[in-house]
């Protein structure tokens, strides 16, 4: 068994999807970092690879008892262990998990460049493991709250998450089943639509409303992620939080 010390990690909890689990360059000053005394680092096939990275399911159990119980934490002066915590790579990725308890990876973390480095001269000499995983009988779905890569890539962390409390809002949009509602937001996007629109039926309007917008992200896009969620405090307190980051990057520069 291989094995990492004192491995920073800045944990993102109950994220499904890896461009999620943000890369050292966009770490923020206000994210809990933690320091791992110990990690069991696992070399593993890709197809298991992508199913911990993209995915929130059971792990192999071969997988799970292999590194039961030999991670710590240290906080402060305190050691404490980790029931089921690891470091994997396929030899290209890295990511750090931590099941807290459960048997799926709950919690996931980018390591720093420097231990990334150190990661790849550590497996040099060995094989992959599958711990019995069939990446055959696997697939990845997406759907709206879950967006497939592609519709996310070369967006900031901010764009990111701002994209993704307006797929939020436009999923509450959908359920509603009010046409006219659909039309008003569907103007609001795209004003010359209006004298077509009145002439669509729901599934049309909503159809060109999220072919719309699924891709890539701009301020028409912030403009209508703004407006669709006024007066939903949740959702509100999100969108605060994130252009409260922007307001602090702009006096960085």
């Amino acid at each position: 068994m291989l094995y990492l010390h004192d491995v920073w990690v800045n944990w993102f909890e109950g994220e499904e999807n890896g461009y999620s689990v943000c890369y050292f360059h966009e770490w923020r000053k206000d994210d809990g970092i933690e320091l791992l005394d110990q990690v069991p680092l696992l070399y593993i096939t890709s197809g298991l690879y992508n199913y911990i990275e993209n995915d929130m399911h059971d792990l192999p159990e071969s997988l799970l008892n292999a590194i039961h119980k030999r991670a710590y934490i240290r906080k402060g002066h305190e050691r404490s262990v980790l029931d089921y915590a690891a470091v994997v790579t396929d030899g290209e990725e890295i990511i750090a998990f931590d099941t807290i308890g459960y048997q799926i990876p709950i919690r996931k973390s980018r390591l720093i460049p420097r231990q990334e480095q150190l990661v790849y001269d550590m497996i040099k000499k060995t094989k992959p493991q599958s711990f019995g995983f069939d990446d055959e009988s696997y697939e990845k779905e997406y759907h709206m709250l879950s967006m497939a890569p592609e519709l996310v890539f070369g967006l900031t962390r901010r764009e990111r998450q701002l994209k993704q409390l307006l797929m939020i809002a436009l999923d509450q949009l959908r359920t509603t089943n009010n046409i006219e509602e659909l039309r008003y937001w569907l103007t609001e996007w795209d004003p010359k639509q209006y004298p077509y629109i009145r002439y669509m039926d729901e599934e049309k309007v909503w159809n060109t409303l999220y072919e719309g917008v699924k891709d890539g992200w701009s301020e028409g896009h912030e403009e209508l992620c703004e407006k669709l969620i006024k007066g939903q405090p949740f959702l509100e307190k999100m969108w605060e939080v994130e252009n409260g980051q922007k307001q602090n990057a702009s006096k960085q520069k």
